[in-house]
């Protein structure tokens, strides 16, 4: 599989911590030196999942080498949609007409997008697609109780678009060498460490400390082992994007692969926790940096529980 194209759409309102002073009674140097994250974006009132999608796309629909209506998959990956019946990549084929696509919603939490990039290898691999659109679009302040002194604090609004292709299009395009998924619903207590009960409670992280163990052990061991089944070692990766939860979370994962700060990728104190989106938004930031025969490890965790992890090389 090949990424001909990959953008990103952040939101213009920014939230920074002093904002949560007031409401909350959390002080910047309290939030900083517990999570990394200095400021988030705020989605609009006239904002929401679909939209940021939309302006995402819009970001790079113009250097697209062939036309938006020749795609034939379009996977939506978010665990905050803003209509769970016509879902994120329904409102994505409508808005553009595209006829002939497959049309698929999916949610595993902040490893979404990554599981969405195994749904196309599927699709390809059984030729019933040449042509997706992965979209990771996260509204979590939809969700979110600022005054929830827990996690209130911790989320931002964003989105990626990602156009993958079976065949290389073009020189510059990057190729995904890998993707694996692991679904670990089987381990801790996910249904009360953190979830969405959109009328019950919202977006909420009751049990962060066990999140955060299981983030550090799974985010690390899912590259290792990607990395091992393809005959690959870290020292072979120039960058390493990880799910952006928390910065203490990531500097653990940076410590047990042993590599140096500039190659770990970290956007969490600009944008917060923006969920499934956060791996791509933050490979659209670096997408111009990434040199020929540059190889990038992503590598991420959610809730429910979930990993994954991918290798893409220039």
């Amino acid at each position: 599989m090949y990424i001909n194209l990959i953008s990103h759409y952040l939101p213009e309102t920014v939230i920074s911590n002093d904002y949560f002073k007031n409401v909350n009674g959390l002080s910047d140097e309290w939030i900083v030196s517990r999570t990394g994250i200095k400021e988030r974006r705020k989605a609009s009132s006239h904002e929401n999942t679909n939209t940021m999608a939309i302006d995402a796309v819009e970001r790079s629909i113009k250097n697209l080498s062939y036309s938006i209506s020749d795609i034939d998959l379009i996977i939506g990956a978010t665990y905050t949609p803003f209509d769970t019946v016509v879902g994120l990549a329904h409102s994505i084929k409508g808005h553009y007409n595209i006829n002939k696509a497959k049309a698929i919603n999916i949610t595993s939490a902040c490893s979404s997008f990554v599981n969405a990039a195994e749904i196309v290898e599927g699709y390809f691999a059984l030729n019933k697609a040449e042509k997706a659109l992965v979209i990771a679009s996260e509204h979590n302040t939809a969700y979110s109780n600022e005054n929830d002194k827990q996690s209130g604090h911790l989320w931002g609004d964003g989105a990626a678009a990602i156009f993958i292709s079976k065949k290389r299009l073009s020189e510059d395009d990057l190729k995904i060498l890998d993707v694996n998924t692991e679904g670990l619903g089987n381990i801790g207590n996910p249904d009360e460490s953190v979830y969405l009960h959109p009328l019950n409670g919202g977006l909420r992280m009751p049990n962060g400390k066990e999140v955060s163990i299981n983030a550090n052990k799974y985010m690390a061991k899912s590259l290792d082992d990607i990395l091992k089944k393809n005959s690959m070692s870290i020292n072979d990766v120039n960058y390493v994007i990880p799910h952006q939860a928390n910065v203490r979370i990531i500097e653990n994962v940076r410590s047990q692969l042993e590599i140096g700060k500039e190659k770990m990728v970290v956007n969490i104190d600009k944008l917060g926790n923006t969920g499934s989106a956060s791996t791509p938004i933050a490979l659209a930031q670096i997408i111009k940096k990434i040199k020929h025969n540059d190889v990038v490890g992503i590598t991420v965790f959610g809730g429910g529980y979930s990993s994954g992890a991918m290798i893409i090389k220039k």
